[in-house]
C-alpha cells in the first residue's frame, strides 16, 4: 500500500526554498553549456539502503524545466542493493546540471532517515513493539523525515505542539504538578492524546490516576523499565525515550513496553551515497 506524501503544497515549498537557496541569481556554470543540449543519465545507490524522496527530487525539475523526464526503476519504501540503478534521468542539460545536486540532497537525506527507519524497525521485528519518531527533526522538513519515517516501516509520534500533549518536567513544575497539569489537559482538549513523561518510579502511579493515555519512561534503566511494567499491569500504555540506540533496542521491547521513541531515526541520519552521472550529452 503506497505511503501517503505529505500535502503537495509542502513538497513544493520544501523545493522552492533549496532552490533559492542553491541557485540564487542563476546557475553560472550550467550557463556555459550550449542551451540546446541535451543529456541523459542516471541516479545510481552506491550503498544499501531504502529509497525515499523521490517526489522530492521529481518536483526539483519539475520547478526548473519541466522538458526534464524522470523514470524510476524504484520507489520509496524498496530496499537497495549497491550498484542499483535508481532511475534514468533526460532532459535540457542545463535544467538537469543545475537540479542535480539540490535533487540528490533531498533524495539522499531522505533515504538516508528511511534506512535508520527500517534498521530500527527491523530490530523489533516480531515484538509487537512500535518504534516512533521524535521532533528532534531538520527544521523545515519535519514533513518530508516524518514520511521518511513511514517508508522505512517505522510510525510517527506528534507531529509538533499541537496534535497531541506531552506533558514534560518544565511543564509539571509550570503547571503546579502533574495532576492539575493532565486536568486542565482534559478540559481544554476532551479526546486529544495526553503522554506524561516521568523521570522517576514514584511519579507512574500519579500518571495513572490522572488519566494519562501514555506514560514516557524518560531516560529509565532495563531494571526500572521491568518495575514500571509490573507496576503499571497494563493499566496504561508505556513508552521508552532517552538515549536508545539501535543496539539496546530490542532488549528495551523485551521489557514489556508498548513502545519505544527514537531521536536518532531523524536527528542522526546518514545521508545515503547516491550519484548521478551523465550518460550522453549532444
Amino acid at each position: 500500500m503506497p505511503i501517503p506524501l505529505p500535502p503537495r503544497e509542502t513538497i513544493r515549498d520544501d523545493v522552492a526554498r533549496a532552490l533559492a537557496e542553491d541557485v540564487g541569481g542563476g546557475d553560472l556554470t550550467a550557463a556555459l553549456v550550449p542551451a540546446s543540449r541535451q543529456a541523459e543519465g542516471r541516479v545510481v545507490a552506491r550503498e544499501a539502503a531504502v529509497l525515499c524522496g523521490s517526489a522530492w527530487f521529481d518536483e526539483v525539475f519539475r520547478q526548473l524545466d519541466r522538458a526534464v523526464g524522470v523514470r524510476w526503476r524504484h520507489g520509496d519504501g524498496d530496499w537497495l542493493e549497491p550498484g542499483a540503478e535508481v532511475c534514468r534521468i533526460q532532459g535540457p542539460s542545463r535544467a538537469v546540471l543545475t537540479g542535480e545536486r539540490t535533487a540528490l540532497n533531498f533524495l539522499q537525506f531522505l533515504s538516508g532517515t528511511a534506512t535508520t527507519a527500517r534498521r530500527y524497525a527491523d530490530a523489533l521485528a516480531g515484538t509487537g513493539v512500535q518504534v516512533f519518531d521524535t521532533r528532534k527533526t531538520v527544521p523545515g522538513l519535519r514533513a518530508a523525515q516524518k514520511y521518511a519515517v513511514r517508508a522505512g516501516g517505522a510510525d510517527n509520534h506528534r507531529f509538533g505542539l499541537f496534535d497531541a500533549y506531552l506533558i514534560k518536567e518544565n511543564h509539571i513544575a509550570a503547571c503546579g504538578g502533574l495532576t492539575p497539569a493532565v486536568e486542565v489537559a482534559r478540559l481544554r482538549a476532551a479526546g486529544t492524546p495526553i503522554t506524561v513523561e516521568i523521570e522517576a518510579l514514584a511519579q507512574l502511579e500519579e500518571a495513572i490516576a490522572a488519566g494519562a493515555d501514555v506514560v514516557m519512561l524518560d531516560n529509565f534503566d532495563a531494571d526500572g523499565i521491568r518495575q514500571a511494567v509490573e507496576q503499571a499491569a497494563g493499566r496504561v500504555a508505556l513508552e521508552v525515550s532517552g538515549g536508545v540506540d539501535l543496539d539496546a533496542v530490542r532488549g528495551l521491547a523485551a521489557t514489556g513496553v508498548d513502545r519505544i521513541s527514537v531521536g536518532a531515526l531523524t536527528k542522526h541520519v546518514h545521508a545515503v551515497d547516491l550519484s548521478l552521472r551523465l550518460d550522453t550529452g549532444g
